[in-house]
């Protein structure tokens, strides 16, 4: 009799640690298949010709500091440089530029707080991801996808301090990348990612008339960044895809940026208030990808469409 106690409080203690770890494994997987926030753009990946150039524009122009370099891979173990916005946003430059028709764009890069998580989940959704995440520089994890349109979109996540320097004395004509854009075709495509996968937002769109959409700002669902879809644009023609597959810097007076660019030695054309009620001033880096500095609020109502801020 003992024996059979013993015997069914066995079983009893199996079933309860099986049915313990039945639930675990559950509650692991529903964790796994939630969205973490995404909270921000990381970083612009762009191609240069002239690397010399490129260091003048960005260290001298705009005061950011340059960083150790990347190796990246998947372009033949090259180095990316690297300019400094903040500890979390940086622009990285290639010298890998060999045709002058050549996509002046290699990667736009998000900042998430969890990457393996985020990686299950777009698997949960179909998106296909790589197996595992890895190291992707810059004191980083992450993974990179690539979209309907061939646009290579990473994900990374900062793990720990950040070893990064700013120049001395600190320059930056700007501390904060407010946005990316890139040229879209297939929105419902990209709106299936962005929006209904990823969580971004509509907050504005326009056009240089009223009755056409050709600017279109999605927001990332955890913060205050954005991607703009440059709408229907030639990828084939590089000075717009230099203009349209751009990066924007927020700053709190274009004319402030204006008078310190021009002290540095740019001669950019006069600062303007673009469609979305912004005064915004253009620069562009010796490959002719599209800087643009642009003040938070807008001073004119916003042509349209209703700005969400």
């Amino acid at each position: 009799m003992q024996c059979m106690k013993s015997a069914n409080f066995f079983l009893i203690g199996l079933w309860v640690a099986m049915l313990i770890g039945q639930t675990a494994s559950v509650a692991a997987d529903k964790t796994m298949s939630k969205r973490p926030p995404i909270v921000g753009v990381a970083w612009i990946g762009l191609r240069t010709a002239d690397m010399d150039a490129t260091k003048k524009f960005y260290t001298g122009y705009l005061g950011m500091a340059e960083q150790a370099g990347v190796k990246d891979a998947e372009h033949g173990g090259l180095t990316r440089v690297v300019f400094k916005v903040n500890d979390h946003q940086y622009v990285q430059v290639l010298p890998e530029l060999k045709d002058p028709k050549q996509n002046r764009l290699i990667d736009i890069a998000f900042e998430t707080t969890n990457a393996e998580q985020l990686r299950a989940y777009l698997a949960s959704n179909d998106v296909k991801v790589p197996d595992k995440i890895s190291d992707t520089g810059m004191g980083t994890k992450g993974f990179a996808i690539t979209d309907v349109e061939n646009h290579v979109v990473k994900f990374v996540q900062f793990s720990g301090k950040s070893k990064s320097k700013n120049a001395s004395p600190d320059n930056r004509v700007s501390t904060h990348m407010i946005h990316t854009g890139f040229i879209v075709h297939n929105r419902p495509a990209e709106d299936h990612l962005f929006k209904d996968i990823l969580g971004f937002t509509e907050t504005w769109h326009g056009g240089m008339t009223d009755d056409k959409t050709s600017w279109i700002d999605m927001r990332v669902p955890d913060g205050k960044d954005w991607l703009e879809y440059m709408m229907d644009y030639d990828d084939n023609d590089v000075r717009i895809s230099g203009i349209m597959n751009h990066l924007a810097l927020g700053v709190p007076s274009v004319a402030s940026g204006y008078d310190t660019v021009v002290k540095r030695g740019l001669n950019p054309e006069k600062p303007k208030i673009g469609r979305d009620g912004k005064w915004q001033l253009n620069l562009y880096g010796p490959d002719q990808t599209r800087v643009e500095l642009m003040e938070p609020k807008p001073v004119e109502t916003p042509c349209c469409s209703p700005m969400i801020q």
